[in-house]
């Protein structure tokens, strides 16, 4: 499967620009975290947080996210006014990287949370692996959910069903 490559301007050539072009402001990797360790996946999700983040913000970041192709973004089968945002392949890959920060700073300031940091010191890969086989579950409970949404019958109103039974 190739990469489809958008033509963007960074302000230089180089990968760790553009990378943190993409991911530099604190915000969009905290969503990251979410989806991946929480299991976020819509914008109430997000703002449940532990850093509160303000509701303009997590819309732009998400936003953002999805233009770069690190996230998609839905519409819920159930209630078409929300959206349900899922990690890309693009994104599962900072699955390390998102490890090796993590542990970077709990080695050099006082964080919290030190059974996560325990379990990833103790088997890194195994962690990462946990986290790609519980993303590659998600995606197929999706892409199930897409093929019944193309073969139901489309949803009739009350007003609709009772002309029918006339």
């Amino acid at each position: 499967m190739g990469r489809k490559k958008e033509k963007r301007e960074w302000r230089s050539g180089c990968p760790l620009n553009a990378s943190v072009e993409m991911l530099g402001d604190r915000w969009s990797l905290l969503i990251i975290r979410d989806m991946m360790l929480r299991e976020a996946k819509t914008f109430k999700d997000f703002l449940g947080g532990y850093e509160k983040i303000a509701t303009n913000v997590l819309a732009d970041r998400l936003k953002k996210l999805e233009r770069f192709g690190v996230i998609r973004a839905e519409r819920d089968a159930a209630d078409g006014r929300k959206m349900n945002y899922a990690l890309t392949e693009k994104g599962i890959d900072l699955a390390p990287v998102l490890t090796e920060m993590v542990l970077w700073a709990a080695a050099h300031e006082k964080t919290e949370n030190p059974e996560l940091v325990k379990m990833m010191r103790k088997n890194r890969k195994g962690f990462e692996a946990g986290i790609r086989r519980k993303w590659r579950v998600a995606r197929r409970k999706d892409v199930q959910s897409e093929r019944w949404k193309v073969k139901s019958k489309p949803k009739r109103s009350w007003r609709q069903r009772q002309n029918v039974e006339q």
